[in-house]
């Protein structure tokens, strides 16, 4: 429509600008909006009332009541006129108006005799459109009508900013989404081509090392090996920070011997300390032998912490202690210190050194090396297991860590059990799935030193092929090979084999949810490259133990919904029933969509799947369709897709068995 046919602001280039950052036009109802409507027409009295937003040439209805049209042309609107001002136009009786008794929806259409309409302003001082009440009898407003007019119209408007900062929110969380599985995805590639050519070099010099050598070779040996490790601590130490930022590293809470733990830790670092310094473990003589928690990320804690004390002191003593403080009839509080006499930390620095890439001075780097993420995973460490980490240090005189962690006690004493050592396996025949020479080399010289026999093949095709000709008691499975990976060798022996032998997964990709991954698919036990060898024989009798279960049972956390139910317990049945009904039917037609290539309905699919995922707590699967969301955003599928759709499938399986046993 061209200018003369209505009035025009003289902002309007800027007014339409702000109206469409909105993105309000052509929107399906929204009851915030109707609620709102419904209001002005209680309030006002009147038949007809609506929210409306002016275009360049129609009035759009977002809600209304008595029109019945959803636009308008805007050069026959009341509302282009109302728009022009700043403040409410109200014409009590349009038969007396010279301006409008004559209009068509005056004399007849609407038969509009009464009308009061206030612009919707944004907060920048646009006006993208109205908030009207309309009558067919003539009226005059009072004071507090025009007041809770204006108060609605505020509202309008507020719901508008608040729908956009959700938008906002929402595609900046989806960006996020996406650079946190960009970065976990970079890091576990780098990872794992780290890791490939790192497990040859360990596996080997720790071969090399139980031959006869002179002291010199020894020295050399002990040089690389000390270096590898140190590389394989730096790597470790990257990808569990970035799991801890994820969200995706959990403390488990097993039984475990508190101070065999303790004394393994002391024996570990034990061969490391310099002959200038003394040092010492205390043990309190009330402290409890077996208590529950998570083991493994203790040991990180205390390696770490005495690693960066034993580093940083060239002479004097370190020192580990454990103290009960605190017993209940269900914990035990203990308190551990790590003290030193090393270099000590500046004052002013003592705030920081916990930050990630942080150490005392620039200096220190380069004198004693690392990367400065040790205390920031210790701290993140310890908060997770809901303590606080804290320190005393004085320059030139030493530093003492110290914390103090609860533990459950434990039901039970642990009981010794005799190990058995290779030769009480057997003449095991094992078939290695390995693509790497290097890998496969060294996987030989272990296997043969077990004194076990081996067949190895290059992929998991190959790796059918053998299983299907001869007979084999386990099958060690890399994970990246090319023609058939791991887990779809894996999967095509536990279905289209029905074979249930043991089968040990091996990798150097540290992909988050991997392991459980591994389980998934039916393998049963797991070693992550570089491996030492007694970690390998560990998994093997694992794996081969009659007590091993291929079907482990997923934990799902129902709190959310408890919390919602509120003690309901027909409600919180409903919402169960809920899932189990109409989730795994998503499931297959997600598959159906990634078969058919189909990445408009694989992104509908995933997007709408995650919200009653998250509602059942269960953060792995939703990572699944999150990585499965951004594939189909950029419009191609890859293996990985394929991956993380039998990922989420099988999990989906476990998860709806689990809920069918509670209803």
């Amino acid at each position: 429509m061209n200018n003369q046919q209505y009035p025009i602001p003289h902002n309007e280039l800027e007014r339409l600008a702000a109206l469409k950052r909105y993105n309000i036009l052509d929107t399906l109802p929204d009851h915030a909006f109707n609620d709102a409507t419904k209001l002005v027409s209680y309030i006002c009295g009147v038949p007809i009332a609506h929210i409306s937003f002016i275009d360049e040439s129609r009035q759009w209805f977002k809600s209304e009541i008595g029109i019945g049209v959803s636009e308008v042309p805007r050069e026959i609107t009341f509302c282009q006129y109302t728009i022009m001002d700043s403040k409410m136009v109200e014409i009590s009786d349009t038969f007396l108006n010279d301006q409008f008794k004559d209009d068509p929806n005056v004399t007849g259409g609407f038969k509009i005799r009464f009308y009061a309409g206030i612009p919707l302003t944004t907060p920048d001082g646009y006006n993208i459109g109205t908030i009207c009440a309309i009558d067919h009898v003539s009226k005059e407003l009072n004071e507090n009508q025009r007041n809770a007019l204006s108060i609605v119209a505020k509202h309008v408007i507020n719901q508008l900013e608040l729908r956009t900062k959700n938008i906002e929110l929402d595609a900046q969380r989806k960006i996020a989404e996406r650079a946190v599985l960009a970065k976990d995805s970079f890091l576990a590639n780098m990872s794992h081509e780290i890791r490939t050519p790192l497990n040859a070099i360990i596996g080997f010099t720790d071969l090399l090392a139980q031959t006869k050598l002179d002291a010199t070779q020894h020295d050399y040996i002990d040089s690389v090996q000390i270096a590898g490790e140190n590389l394989l601590l730096i790597i470790n130490d990257i990808l569990d920070l970035s799991k801890i930022e994820s969200g995706n590293l959990t403390i488990e809470t097993e039984p475990f011997n508190l101070k065999k733990t303790l004394k393994h830790v002391y024996n570990l670092l034990k061969v490391k300390v310099p002959k200038d310094i003394e040092f010492n473990l205390f043990l309190d003589a009330d402290m409890p032998e077996m208590v529950v928690g998570d083991q493994g990320r203790l040991n990180q804690v205390l390696v770490n912490l005495v690693g960066n004390a034993l580093k940083f002191t060239e002479d004097g003593e370190v020192t580990v202690s454990v103290k009960m403080v605190e017993e209940t009839d269900n914990h035990y509080a203990l308190r551990f210190s790590v003290k030193d006499t090393g270099i000590g930390i500046p004052e002013n620095k003592l705030k920081t050194i916990f930050e990630r890439f942080t150490q005392a001075e620039e200096s220190t780097t380069r004198r004693f090396g690392g990367t400065g993420l040790g205390l920031s995973i210790v701290k993140q460490l310890i908060e997770l297991q809901n303590a606080e980490i804290q320190v005393k240090s004085k320059e030139g005189r030493g530093s003492e860590f110290f914390f103090v962690l609860t533990y459950e006690k434990a039901a039970y004493t642990e009981t010794k059990t005799e190990t058995l050592s290779g030769e009480n396996l057997g003449r095991l025949k094992i078939l290695l799935c390995e693509d790497n020479v290097l890998n496969q080399k060294l996987a030989k010289s272990v296997i043969n030193n077990f004194g076990f026999e081996l067949d190895i093949a290059e992929n998991g095709e190959v790796g059918i092929e053998l299983l299907l000709k001869n007979e084999y008691d386990l099958i060690l499975m890399d994970l990246q090979m090319p023609v058939k990976d791991g887990y779809q060798t894996t999967e095509y022996i536990r279905k289209d084999m029905n074979s249930s032998i043991p089968i040990v997964a091996m990798t150097a990709h540290s992909l988050i949810g991997e392991q459980e991954r591994c389980y998934d698919v039916g393998m049963n036990a797991y070693v992550p490259k570089p491996f030492k060898q007694a970690v390998l024989l560990e998994a093997i009798k694992a794996a081969l133990s009659p007590d091993n279960k291929l079907n482990r049972k997923r934990k799902v956390d129902l709190s959310f919904i408890d919390e919602t139910s509120s003690g309901d317990q027909n409600f919180r049945k409903e919402i169960i029933a809920l899932f189990i009904e109409k989730i795994p039917a998503d499931v297959a037609q997600l598959q159906e969509a990634f078969q058919n290539n189909d990445h408009d309905m694989v992104k509908r699919l995933t997007h709408n799947m995650k919200s009653s995922l998250d509602m059942f707590m269960l953060e792995d699967l939703s990572h699944c369709l999150s990585a499965i969301e951004m594939e189909a955003g950029l419009g191609q599928f890859t293996s990985a897709t394929a991956g993380e759709i039998d990922t989420l499938h099988s999990g989906i399986v476990e998860v709806v068995k689990y809920l069918k046993e509670l209803l």
